[in-house]
């Protein structure tokens, strides 16, 4: 009796002194629950892993004697875009584990606020939105030769908004077309392109006798080798091609595409 009186005494003792652990994660409420799986403490025979859940400091009311529970954000009255921090405590020796942490990452749900997508005479884009719901950067792209190319970056506010940005802006002649995206856990959300008639002039360019190409204004260009493996890109108004090798190649400057030259 006094040996298992002495067993009954240390496994008490070793249950109310268990290391424990926490899990800590952060985001925003998109309007979803969050699942855990948990595990059961077999080695220290005291139930399940998870102890307790806190959603922002408050302890909560989930069932979490079992062996996966939801923790029920949407009854507590969120604002979707909201942060939230999970902090989920456990017994040592096991790990729950969050099924669908990636319903707490922002979602692109901005709206581009109608006519407020314009260039201004300072070469600046500007474009407002509503109803963000969680920072994440807008990715500015221009239809650039028969392709959408990257022309900006700035970080979205995350808020109903309306919210309004701008980005440098490079137009080439003619008619160009401008569109704002953003890239979230599901994919991209992309705004119906914005068309704009620059009246700069018609870029021309001439092949001197040192071969080297000069373009009648600034211009952006690449060079691309007959494999359509890209050999030099830039900015300017001349393309040094001392250090090519010989052979045929094709450019693509101001909104044109495929012109060829000879690297003799």
């Amino acid at each position: 009796m006094k040996k298992i009186a002495i067993v009954l005494l240390v496994l008490l003792f070793n249950s109310t002194f268990i290391k424990a652990g926490e899990i800590v994660v952060e985001g925003n409420f998109m309007g979803k629950n969050i699942f855990v799986t948990n595990p059961y403490a077999s080695s220290n025979n005291v139930g399940f892993c998870v102890t307790e859940v806190f959603v922002n400091g408050k302890l909560t009311t989930d069932e979490i004697q079992q062996s996966s529970f939801e923790i029920d954000l949407i009854s507590l009255q969120l604002v979707v875009g909201q942060k939230v921090t999970i902090k989920i405590k456990h017994r040592d020796g096991c790990t729950p584990k969050i099924v669908n942490p990636e319903d707490l990452k922002p979602r692109a749900t901005f709206e581009i606020v109608a006519g407020s997508m314009k260039v201004t005479k300072d070469g600046l884009f500007l474009w407002s939105t509503k109803n963000e719901t969680g920072k994440l950067d807008f990715v500015v792209e221009q239809y650039r030769w028969n392709k959408w190319v990257t022309v900006g970056k700035v970080e979205g506010r995350g808020t109903a908004g309306p919210n309004t940005y701008n980005v440098k802006y490079e137009p080439f002649s003619g008619e160009n077309r401008i569109r704002v995206k953003q890239v979230d856990v599901t994919g991209s959300k992309v705004s119906a392109p914005y068309k704009y008639r620059s009246m700069s002039p018609v870029v021309t360019f001439t092949q001197g006798k040192d071969q080297n190409i000069t373009f009648s204004a600034d211009t952006k260009w690449e060079v691309y080798d007959m494999f359509g493996n890209i050999a030099k890109r830039g900015n300017g108004t001349e393309i040094d091609v001392s250090d090519l090798k010989k052979g045929t190649y094709q450019m693509n400057f101001d909104n044109k595409s495929g012109d060829k030259f000879t690297k003799k």
